[in-house]
């Protein structure tokens, strides 16, 4: 395999779980939004849940590799990135000129 061949093949496997996760978000937003009903109240409350998110991802990655919990940390990843999505989305929504 040549190294263009190899670099090509990397970029394909990185694209094909960029997209996974990017529809693993999308699931996890959607999955939030049915849960817990309306948008954030106020920007305080979209920070919090998004702080809490982040931390539950931080108690995961700060714990010694071996005992890490793959799994979980993706899900913590997940909500934080939804969490981000949903506030971006109820805080600062899009204002049409």
């Amino acid at each position: 395999m040549t190294t263009a061949t190899r670099d090509s093949a990397e970029v394909h496997d990185h694209t094909v779980q960029d997209m996974r996760a990017i529809n693993d978000v999308a699931d996890e937003l959607n999955r939030a939004r049915w849960i817990f009903h309306g948008t954030f109240a106020s920007a305080h409350e979209g920070y919090g849940v998004l702080l809490e998110e982040l931390r539950e991802l931080e108690t995961e990655v700060f714990k010694k590799r071996e005992r890490r919990d793959v799994a979980l940390m993706r899900k913590e990843a997940l909500q934080v990135a939804a969490m981000a999505i949903r506030f971006a989305s109820d805080v600062t929504p899009i204002v049409k000129s």
